[in-house]
């Protein structure tokens, strides 16, 4: 372990901070947005991170470890893609931050590996000659060159780093021996990874003045020495954009895209649904059988498997959702609908490079907004956070799919579509509808500023790989299963406590729950959602729900487990809110979990993001003004159609 007193920074300098760091040297892994730094970090350390084809993945420092095959132990630092070291937004700004030794309780990298598209020099190029000027230990990883030799693109790897002055080695990160060359590299002293540009500048601030043009004819020198300097043919990426980016055709193929992606949630999940149900009736009657009728019974049965079980049923849908969604990332179609939605989302005030982030908040709120970092604009930044809550996450999904499967029939529309899947569709629509409202209103209310012209990457389409779809599956999957053996069993049994006691007072003629806890703290918040249709059963689920929205379904599960009486106790939770509940309060419900505040762990994250609790409770409270407003109108429109 190791000490360094900060004096390099004004900052750091006036307060006097002492960093302690971690012992062993530190690699920095930099380069280009998409240039594949983080599967490169996976490869070295065996880590996990989500990889994807489009840029902006990665917004924040990511550390691993890596043991050399001379057992020289390394940590190693994912960083944040950037284009230059000139951050324009806070996910660059960690990076430069990092480089430059300014980074609060992280010391500067003692080595870099600049990673470069090999299929894009050009570009890539202007980050490595600001990496020499720092003066740091480098070495270049030219990355991607199974793609480029498919292109015709055959970089010279000697001249390469002679015209470059550090060492340069081929590398195919998603490849299994890919990094070898690299690997080989990281044991050699760091007095190798200068190569001959021992004559550069020590640090930054000793470098001439050098302008983006003579960096840009620097690179074309290189380029030519190397024989590079010519246009590449239109490859396959680009003949497939011609119909995916056209105006009329792309949008109505995105529509297809994501309404069929719905249509399969349903479609799909509707056998593993049912395994999953006889499972747990199974488990059910089993535990009845074994146990006499007492506490512990009423713990395991109408506590822990009707609640936990309630939930774990949702699985198959929420992994073919994330399938579906991780082959759009995998094969480079996302920043494509960036591109598609941006006039949209321009004319509500916002730009196409909001559109990653509010797509991860599809996933869950918590990465959407730390992925709005990729933003340069402040007030953009703020916007995309405050809206995205309202994209629908992957805890919502058990919520909608318990009350369409009660309440909406399975029938066909046009003989092609699920009527259920249709409903789903709708939602998810209008949580983006929604968002965009905000947005418009926001647009409305503060400074318009300049116009902000989208700059996106375009990433080459590539099939993707069943590996990283594989982990994508399986990282979902075990958050999930966390959750379900965590946060929901924990909240469940502290559900089934409130609704177990106080036992029920002598000569008590209703369900034991009434008399209850959470019966009376049921009661007691009916007076505020009596007039948007839930029962008291409903406002009690909705409390444990602020923790994480899935346990709202284990809480319903609970109270109506324990709301029933004799063989009612092993039913499921869809036939039994199917018979207590009209149509009207179902889709009142449904209302509410389109606009819901959202749960304790998303706001936390925006105060962290905004620097204060000003934003996360205006957020709470607009969407809990919202969400009441909205369901009050639907609730009552179905009554006034005669569904009440």
């Amino acid at each position: 372990m190791s000490a360094c007193h900060d004096s390099g920074n004004r900052d750091h300098a006036q307060s006097a901070v002492v960093h302690v760091h971690r012992g062993g040297p530190l690699v920095a892994l930099v380069g280009n947005p998409n240039c594949g730094k983080t599967a490169l970090f996976n490869v070295l350390t065996g880590g996990r991170q989500k990889v994807a084809n489009y840029a902006g993945v990665t917004v924040e420092r990511k550390e691993g470890r890596y043991l050399t095959t001379a057992g020289k132990a390394l940590r190693v630092l994912d960083l944040p893609g950037t284009y230059s070291l000139n951050p324009r937004s806070p996910d660059e700004q960690v990076t430069v931050d990092v480089l430059m030794g300014r980074a609060r309780g992280e010391k500067r990298p003692d080595r870099v590996i600049c990673v470069v598209d090999a299929t894009n020099l050009r570009r890539n190029l202007r980050l490595v000659l600001a990496m020499k000027r720092l003066g740091l230990p480098c070495v270049v990883a030219l990355n991607m060159t199974d793609l480029a030799a498919r292109r015709g693109i055959h970089v010279d790897v000697d001249k390469l780093s002679l015209e470059l002055g550090v060492p340069v080695v081929k590398t195919v990160a998603v490849r299994k021996g890919g990094a070898t060359a690299l690997r080989t590299l990281l044991d050699a002293p760091a007095e190798a990874w200068r190569g001959d540009a021992a004559h550069l500048p020590a640090s930054e601030t000793d470098a001439p003045v050098v302008t983006v043009e003579a960096d840009h004819d620097t690179v074309q020198r290189i380029l030519v020495s190397l024989g590079l300097d010519v246009h590449a043919p239109h490859t396959l990426s680009d003949r497939i954009d011609r119909v995916v980016l056209h105006p009329v055709i792309g949008m109505a193929l995105l529509m297809v895209v994501l309404f069929l992606m719905f249509q399969a949630v349903f479609s799909w999940a509707e056998a593993p649904m049912g395994w999953i149900e006889s499972a747990t009736t199974w488990v059910a009657d089993g535990v009845t059988a074994a146990l006499p009728d007492g506490w512990l019974r009423s713990l395991l049965v109408d506590g822990i498997i009707a609640g936990a079980g309630g939930v774990l049923v949702f699985l198959p849908q929420i992994l073919i959702l994330f399938f579906f969604i991780l082959i759009l990332e995998e094969s480079g179609y996302l920043p494509r609908a960036a591109f598609m939605l941006d006039r949209l989302m321009g004319s509500v005030g916002l730009s196409g490079r909001s559109f990653i982030p509010l797509l991860s908040s599809f996933a869950c709120a918590i990465p959407g907004i730390m992925a709005a970092r990729t933003i340069a604009s402040p007030r953009d930044r703020l916007v995309t956070i405050m809206i995205a809550p309202l994209m629908t996450c992957s805890a919502r999904l058990p919520v909608y799919a318990l009350l369409i499967g009660a309440f909406i029939p399975k029938r066909d529309v046009a003989g092609l579509f699920k009527l259920q899947g249709l409903v789903l569709f709708g939602l998810y629509v209008a949580g983006v509808l929604s968002a965009m409202g905000i947005a418009w209103l926001a647009k409305r209310l503060t400074t318009r500023g300049l116009p902000r012209p989208l700059m996106m990457e375009l990433p080459t389409y590539h099939w993707p790989t069943p590996r990283n779809v594989a982990i994508g599956l399986w990282q979902r999957a075990s958050i999930f299963l966390k959750r379900v053996g965590g946060i929901i069993l924990a909240l469940t049994v502290v559900m089934w406590f409130l609704a177990s006691f106080p036992a029920p007072p002598a000569g008590a003629t209703g369900p034991a729950i009434e008399y209850s806890l959470a019966g009376t703290l049921g009661q007691g918040l009916a007076t505020i959602f009596e007039p948007i249709g839930f029962n008291w059963q409903i406002s009690v689920a909705l409390v444990p729900g602020m923790a994480a929205r899935e346990v709202a379904v284990s809480a319903l599960g609970t109270v109506y487990a324990l709301s029933a009486s004799g063989d009612d106790t092993a039913q499921a939770l869809t036939p039994l809110i199917a018979h207590s509940w009209s149509l009207a309060t179902a889709l009142s419900l449904l209302t509410w979990f389109v606009f819901a505040p959202q749960c304790l762990s998303t706001l936390a994250t925006v105060k962290r993001e905004t620097g204060g609790w000003k934003m996360p409770l205006l957020m709470a409270g607009y969407l809990f003004g919202m969400a009441w407003l909205a369901c009050f109108i639907v609730y009552h429109l179905a009554v006034a159609a005669g569904w009440g």
